[in-house]
């Protein structure tokens, strides 16, 4: 089959965000597509198999058209654009479409969007559903995600206050331990949301919320006995709950609320034999109208890319031991069937 080019107009302005720091963003289209890309007076040729050449001129248009609209290129992107043309053969502009939905601006004038078909839909289920369950491996978005929507909620006074809470579980480590009191206790346990807070709202404006008591960061013990109106509460680390836990919060919700748990399932921090409440929530409520599941996969990890892979690395060796686990199984029953 002979050779095939296309040539695309890439305004000068955009070429350094387009082919990245030395190259490397069209270094992996090439790789990947086993095509050519040149920079020629202005525009980008491609060159090479008809097939490859279409798909490689596609991310590239999509690449271009997320520069003009002001984005900072990452290698998450391009990563992304590949895989989601093998997958979509070319026929939508799912990069596009995803940029298209800003939740909200950190302090920085920053933008927040989704960054994966997976975030999307995600994203789109808060807003349609009174009770979301995120549950996804680490750097999927799923806590910051969720925080901006309930911040920009918060800021359109769709809701009164935030309340943004976790339980105070983690590996080989007990609160009566930790130095201070009980505030002091917790808060290392919360840090992570004080963060997202402090990028997207500004410390002086959280400040001045938390001390209103129009936001509030608790561990979920402190969610006993009160019933949460008009308020967008966040669960987070929800995997680490007990099923008595997780109900206990479910049935907090009070009306005007809105609701997002988040959770890993890969990352239990509770005793071997103990089981999660949100294990137990997925089976119970799956079916129950308004309430959404929503399943983040190591495709929508948006970290360092690295951190993908590990992520894939572990979804991997788990498969497998959880296989091994079952031959074992069967073996011991065929055993035991035979005497």
């Amino acid at each position: 089959m002979g050779e095939f080019t296309v040539s695309i107009d890439v305004p000068v302005e955009h070429m350094q965000n387009l082919f990245g720091k030395c190259d490397s963003y069209i270094r992996k289209i090439e790789d990947d597509l086993h095509v050519t890309i040149v920079d020629r007076d202005g525009a980008v040729r491609i060159n090479g198999n008809k097939e490859a050449v279409m798909k490689a001129s596609h991310i590239v248009k999509e690449l271009l058209t997320l520069s003009e609209r002001g984005n900072m290129l990452e290698e998450q992107n391009v990563n992304y654009a590949i895989e989601m043309e093998h997958e979509s053969q070319g026929h939508d502009d799912v990069l596009l479409e995803i940029d298209s939905d800003c939740i909200c601006h950190t302090i920085s004038g920053k933008p927040i969007k989704p960054k994966t078909l997976g975030q999307k839909k995600y994203v789109d289920a808060i807003r349609d559903h009174m009770i979301v369950f995120g549950i996804g491996p680490a750097g999927t978005g799923k806590t910051y995600l969720a925080m901006a929507m309930a911040i920009t909620a918060f800021k359109n006074n769709e809701v009164s206050r935030i309340i943004l809470t976790r339980p105070a579980i983690e590996a080989g480590e007990k609160l009566g331990f930790l130095p201070g009191d009980l505030q002091s206790k917790v808060d290392p346990y919360l840090r992570p949301l004080y963060d997202a807070l402090y990028q997207i709202m500004g410390a002086e404006s959280f400040n001045k919320n938390m001390e209103k008591g129009l936001i509030e960061v608790a561990p979920l013990a402190y969610m006993r006995g009160r019933t949460l109106d008009n308020a967008y509460i966040i669960l987070d680390e929800a995997q680490n709950t007990t099923p008595a836990q997780m109900k206990m919060f479910l049935t907090r919700i009070g009306f005007g609320s809105k609701v997002v748990v988040t959770g890993d399932n890969s990352q239990k921090d509770l005793a071997p034999d103990a089981r999660s409440g949100l294990d137990i929530a997925v089976k119970v409520l799956s079916k129950i109208d308004d309430i959404a599941f929503c399943m983040l996969t190591s495709k929508d990890v948006v970290r360092h890319p690295l951190v993908q892979k590990i992520v894939r690395a572990y979804d991997d060796y788990e498969s497998k031991e959880k296989n091994r686990s079952e031959i074992k199984r069967r073996n011991r029953n065929y055993s035991r069937g035979k005497k």
